[in-house]
């Protein structure tokens, strides 16, 4: 051994010398899989916590529609983008009530009808969140959520549990095996009373009807009559913002500040 060499050169330069959190090879096994969860939950629950984002309204849609693109493409991304301020307009988001925001719009983050909604958040001042997912076929966040509130996941079950767990609504567009994964999610989850009364709006009735035979799945017998009255349609952007309100989305009202008359 060359007399320059420490006697334990070799024992610090062994892989189980490393402090935990700073050795990769550690934290990204498989026995770390639980602890990898828990910091997608908190890292997320810290900035959105520091934003002061108390409940969000969830707008889910393709990835595939373009505000140039084919057939309704336009419509649905024009409408998304106008439910996009007027919903961060009046459910809270711009409100900064006591530090807490609410009805903050958030979405998967990606292009197509996710863009459209954070692009008309951002177009009227507010924040809007991006819960991102690798892929394969790499997703980049759209430019429009707010950079602090733009996250990204390797777990679907974490993110879709972000999404679920301040939803104050739901909003859906057409979209494809995503979207529908999403919405069913939620379905369920109201279905079986395992998350809150919240409104649950499909935006384009031909749209839907065409794509899922809800009423077949009363016929068969695999839904309730009650089931069929968990969710609604709007045509609009102006029309799904009432359908909310009238099926229970709640808005705070801002809390009176000393000295200030409204």
């Amino acid at each position: 051994m060359d007399d320059t060499t420490p006697p334990n050169a070799s024992n610090m330069a062994s892989p189980s010398y490393r402090l935990a959190a700073m050795d990769q090879d550690f934290l990204l096994g498989d026995s770390m899989r639980g602890v990898r969860f828990l910091l997608e939950y908190a890292k997320a629950e810290e900035s959105l916590r520091t934003w002061g984002v108390r409940s969000t309204i969830v707008v889910f849609g393709s990835a595939r529609i373009r505000e140039d693109g084919p057939g309704r493409h336009p419509f649905w991304y024009r409408e998304a983008r106008s439910f996009g301020a007027i919903a961060s307009q009046r459910g809270g988001a711009l409100t900064h009530n006591n530090g807490i925001r609410d009805n903050v719009i958030a979405t998967g983050g990606g292009p197509g009808i996710m863009e459209a909604a954070n692009r008309g958040a951002s177009e009227v001042g507010a924040p809007s969140i991006g819960f991102n997912i690798t892929l394969p076929h790499e997703q980049a966040p759209n430019a429009y959520s707010t950079p602090e509130l733009t996250f990204r996941f390797h777990y679907f079950a974490m993110r879709k549990m972000h999404l679920a767990m301040r939803a104050n609504a739901l909003v859906v567009f057409p979209g494809g095996f995503g979207t529908l994964d999403e919405l069913f999610e939620l379905l369920t989850l109201r279905q079986t009373g395992k998350a809150p009364p919240l409104p649950i709006v499909l935006f384009d009735r031909g749209y839907w009807e065409s794509v899922i035979k809800f009423d077949a799945l009363l016929e068969h017998g695999m839904i309730n009559p009650d089931d069929r009255h968990l969710f609604h349609y709007a045509e609009n952007a102006e029309e799904v913002w009432s359908s909310l309100i009238e099926n229970g989305l709640v808005v705070q009202t801002l809390e009176r500040e000393a000295g200030q008359d409204f």
